[in-house]
């Protein structure tokens, strides 16, 4: 695996030496048991997988060089960097400005952009209307183009079963940037189609099936799906792909219910109908989310999730952990006003809540403690840390993490 140059800021000594440890007992990572973290009275219960992911140690990389190489130049971000608000704010503080905001609004004019400015396309992509604009102005988007290369699977995949036939189906957030590149990206090739959840992929089920009538299925859709979306005729050979970033079991739900219609409509001649589309699933996410299953099962307290508020990889992983304890996801360790006192978010609402009494007062605590895959190791480190303080006969963690010893392989 490549190693980035990144800055020394977004690393943590402590959170990167027990990963160094991990990775050292469990090169081939194949073991998903969760690592303790013991500080004597406090212990930081941490999964095998968390943090900045290829994709985004990638991104950051190629914009720090962007900075180091253009000095004197007017250097823009097509949108947010990743989800993250810490790596952003510290792009913006380099002087790099957004052109437009996570749900495509315009921050800054498209007429103001000239070809001697350098316009960096972040992690999720880009649409195909937006790399066109862009190249028509004279901008030059390869250089600095960050798209995952994940991301990059899934638009191909999409082009290879769109071309023999198949629409596609998107399993993702209608407005997330990723998922409006990839709509834009498959739609080239071939009718495409964005679900949510397995609610909507009902809906497409059931029409599928003669069992729901069209007009309430192109109302409920109307602006997810290509312009000349024909229900009747582009729903009877369906692939589907997804978000990076979604939860890896759903997806493959979803892809599993299609299959499973298909079989009952065509019986079997159902193999036509169906493209088979699991190579798409993002192994990063994927590893995180089996690493946060595998820490559900310890003996905690409570759980910490870390990351930006619209972070989809970060609110997926609360999610799991939400079902076992409670669970606060905050995007760093200013959320954490005492001992007593917490600020969350609250996904489901999209709000922010206040929690006391959400660090049990007992001799001995468990916490379940992660990050999202834009989240710096330093983050994490700085809510160990605060947390740690609290408990007067704690270990300091430089000498926990002198006794720290991974689980065995």
């Amino acid at each position: 695996m490549k190693k980035f140059d990144i800055p020394q800021h977004y690393r943590s000594a402590i959170i990167g030496e027990i990963k160094n440890r991990r990775k050292a007992a469990d090169p081939r990572k194949q073991d998903f048991t969760p690592a303790e973290f013991s500080l004597g009275p406090l212990t930081f219960i941490l999964p095998r997988h968390f943090g900045f992911c290829y994709g985004v140690e990638n991104a950051i990389e190629r914009s720090y060089k962007a900075i180091r190489e253009n000095p004197g130049k007017r250097l823009f971000l097509l949108s947010q960097m990743i989800h993250n608000p810490a790596v952003n704010e510290d792009l913006e503080g380099q002087g790099l400005k957004f052109i437009l905001d996570t749900e495509g609004r315009q921050l800054h004019p498209w007429e103001d952009i000239g070809a001697d400015d350098v316009v960096i396309i972040p992690a999720f992509g880009t649409t195909v209307e937006t790399e066109a604009l862009l190249t028509a102005k004279g901008v030059e988007i390869a250089k600095y183009n960050t798209t995952c290369p994940f991301v990059e699977k899934v638009w191909k995949r999409s082009a290879e079963i769109g071309q023999t036939g198949y629409s596609i189906i998107i399993h993702g957030k209608y407005k997330h940037e990723e998922t409006r590149a990839t709509f834009s990206h498959s739609n080239e090739n071939a009718p495409s189609i964005i679900v949510r959840d397995m609610k909507e992929a009902n809906m497409l089920g059931e029409f599928i099936l003669g069992r729901m009538e069209a007009d309430a299925v192109k109302a409920y859709f109307s602006g997810k799906m290509s312009a000349n979306f024909n229900l009747s005729q582009d729903l009877e050979r369906v692939g589907v792909v997804n978000q990076t970033t979604m939860l890896a079991t759903e997806t493959q739900e979803i892809a599993d219910y299609f299959k499973s219609v298909m079989i009952e409509k065509y019986g079997d001649a159902f193999k036509e109908h169906f493209a088979d589309t699991r190579d798409t699933l993002c192994y990063a996410t994927n590893d995180n989310q089996q690493s946060t299953i595998a820490a559900s099962q310890s003996s905690a307290d409570l759980a910490l999730v870390i990351g930006g508020y619209n972070s989809s990889n970060t609110a997926q992983i609360a999610t799991i952990l939400s079902e076992r304890f409670p669970t606060f996801f905050i995007k760093d360790a200013t959320e954490i006003d005492s001992f007593n006192q917490i600020r969350h978010f609250d996904y489901g609402s999209q709000t922010l809540r206040e929690t006391t009494g959400w660090l049990p007062k007992k001799e001995e605590v468990r916490i379940i403690v992660t990050s999202g895959a834009s989240c710096p190791d330093t983050v994490l480190e700085e809510v160990i840390t605060k947390i740690a303080a609290w408990f007067p006969g704690a270990l300091s963690t430089e000498d926990a993490l002198a006794s720290f010893m991974p689980p065995k392989a």
